[in-house]
């Protein structure tokens, strides 16, 4: 295909979240307010994390921790520029700073997935083989479940913008969004995708399934342990499940239904992508503090041990 008649796209048009100008003051407000707690809410937890030597060191918090940690990524990726654009009447992002969004959604996203996998294994092992879990869950395993969970992550995003990032971009230049997501940006390539469309973005489905697959397996094998075992400890494990449930089901619904249908783009997939990108971080934080009485205990401490200080 001869390109020399075209000219290259150096920028997108976003379409925001809305166009009806009466709402974008509203809208400013609201997600400033969303995105400042977010980070602060997932800030206190990493601190309190780092801070407390017995949730450091123990698996579920420090994963934890890194949970919040990925959060705070997730819900700054694309947020604060969707706000700054609330007071645009244009709403332009680079080609790179387009290609950017994209790398960062599926690094984080990808990390993510892995990474609650690893917490539903800690899980796992503390209800179903709690005499073996500090030995099977030792610091160094906890530190290689991180790990691994941000190398996949960037396997996958890498290979993602890989292929989109060198796809021409001639013509049609807007994206029915707030930010670059891998569906709508394909599309604008001047030729014809739809094989490396469906090949991208089955890679993200797969991971996504996949991942969610062996989230349900582990929790069908503690919920037969828990049959097996009716004790007092494995409830109370069990409670610290029920949040994690929560958070799996906020996250990997919206990325499952917008990955697994991404040709049959409707309305309701915007919804969608504010709700995995900017509330499930925003109600991680909730759902972790408010449901387990050790974090809220070890919150309380610091904050009391920094008003002391001060």
């Amino acid at each position: 295909m001869d390109l020399q008649n075209y000219s290259l796209v150096t920028e997108f048009v976003l379409h925001g979240l809305c166009a009806s100008q009466h709402l974008q003051g509203f809208f400013f407000i609201f997600f400033s307010g969303i995105y400042m707690a977010t980070v602060v809410g997932n800030l206190a937890i990493v601190v309190t994390v780092i801070s407390e030597p017995h949730l450091h060191s123990s698996p579920m918090y420090f994963l934890l921790g890194n949970l919040s940690f990925l959060d705070m990524w997730l819900a700054s990726f694309a947020t604060p520029k969707m706000i700054r654009d609330f007071l645009s009447d244009q709403k332009l992002i680079s080609f790179g700073g387009c290609m950017a969004q994209i790398f960062f959604l599926h690094f984080i996203g990808g990390s993510e997935m892995v990474l609650l996998v690893s917490m539903a294994y800690d899980r796992y092992v503390a209800i179903c083989k709690p005499l073996h879990y500090m030995t099977v869950m030792s610091q160094q395993m906890c530190m290689w479940l991180v790990l691994v969970s941000w190398a996949i992550g960037f396997v996958h995003s890498i290979s993602q913008v890989a292929f989109i990032v060198n796809l021409p971009y001639c013509g049609p230049n807007e994206v029915d969004s707030f930010f670059c997501d891998l569906p709508l940006v394909i599309k604008l390539a001047c030729m014809d995708t739809y094989v490396l469309g469906v090949l991208m973005i089955s890679d993200s489905g797969l991971l996504s399934m996949s991942c969610f697959l062996l989230l349900l397996l582990s929790y069908m094998l503690v919920l037969i342990t828990v049959r097996q075992h009716a004790t007092g400890g494995v409830f109370r494990a069990l409670s610290a499940c029920s949040a994690h449930i929560m958070v799996v089901t906020l996250f990997f619904g919206p990325c499952i239904f917008i990955y697994v249908w991404p040709f049959s783009r409707l309305s309701v997939d915007k919804l969608l992508s504010v709700f995995y990108t900017i509330f499930t971080p925003f109600l991680n934080p909730l759902i972790y503090t408010l449901r387990n009485k050790e974090m809220k205990t070890a919150m309380k401490k610091l904050w009391n041990q920094h008003v002391t200080f001060h």
